[in-house]
């Protein structure tokens, strides 16, 4: 069955950085548009990065310039370099799928 898990979340101090990776498995991802969204407490789920099978990407206003999405086909797997992280990015951040499947989910928290 298909299956996201998310790894990489943890804590850092505002202007540092976090890779987070997403491992995908019962589905190919080449195939699909794939992406990352973010839940914070109290706030609405924001999408915050997709990349399509062609490789165009797109990222939130708040985000451009700071994350990077990329993905490797060969290992079914996407990931999402966050630098200069400031304490708003604090969220649970998921992978997903154009096919509206969703991992567990990994905490990144930026605090002092």
């Amino acid at each position: 069955q298909v299956q996201l898990v998310e790894s990489g979340g943890g804590l850092v101090q505002p202007g540092r950085s976090l890779r987070l990776s997403c491992a995908a498995s019962g589905f190919t991802t080449s195939l699909y548009t794939m992406g990352w969204f973010r839940r914070a407490p109290g706030k609405q789920r924001e999408l915050v990065a997709s990349i399509t099978n062609s490789g165009t990407t797109n990222y939130a206003a708040s985000v451009k310039g700071r994350f990077t999405i990329s993905r490797d086909n060969a290992k079914n797997m996407v990931y999402l370099q966050m630098n200069s992280l400031k304490p708003e990015d604090t969220a649970v951040y998921y992978c997903y799928n154009c096919q509206g499947d969703w991992g567990q989910g990994t905490q990144g928290t930026v605090s002092l």
